[in-house]
């Protein structure tokens, strides 16, 4: 990672992706945006829904990191949408004026129906994005401004 670059951290939750019966066009899409936007996408990962899952990704990503990470998926009310189960059992710290900006980017939009998530374990930043590729890219819009300020905060105003 270069000394003046974020890092960032990808994470898709989603059976179908894992069954290869979805392509994971959230997750490029986010990485594509990051990268854009001159962070450093240093890891991603596809796993399954599931609390637990996401859960002990959340908790190992998360460690010795300053910077962001960011799931998309399983936020919906689908049976296996468990993403915010799962972040909030890593989360120890919940930031909801993240996720309340998330939702309000799009508010006559199917944002109103996210349960997503926005906190903090350690020094990382961590938020959760709808599967949708649209969604995905909105939501991270919405906060993406402020997120640099934060992660500066998290790491005790340590250069990146």
């Amino acid at each position: 990672m270069s000394e003046n670059k974020l890092a960032a951290k990808v994470i898709t939750c989603s059976d179908g992706v894992i069954a290869g019966t979805r392509q994971d066009a959230s997750g490029e899409a986010l990485v594509a945006r990051l990268g854009e936007a001159g962070w450093d996408v240093v890891d991603t990962r596809q796993i399954a829904d599931g609390v637990e899952s996401v859960r002990d990704t959340l908790i190992e990503l998360a460690e010795d990191f300053n910077g962001l990470v960011i799931t998309t998926g399983g936020t919906g009310f689908g049976p296996r949408d468990l993403t915010p189960e799962g972040t909030l059992e890593a989360l120890e710290r919940q930031a909801p004026g993240l996720a309340e900006a998330m939702r309000l980017c799009n508010p006559k939009g199917l944002g109103r129906l996210s349960r997503a998530l926005a906190g903090t374990r350690g020094e990382a930043l961590i938020l959760n994005t709808p599967g949708s590729t649209k969604g995905a890219i909105e939501t991270l819009e919405a906060v993406l401004d402020v997120i640099p300020h934060a992660i500066d905060l998290l790491g005790g105003g340590r250069p990146h």
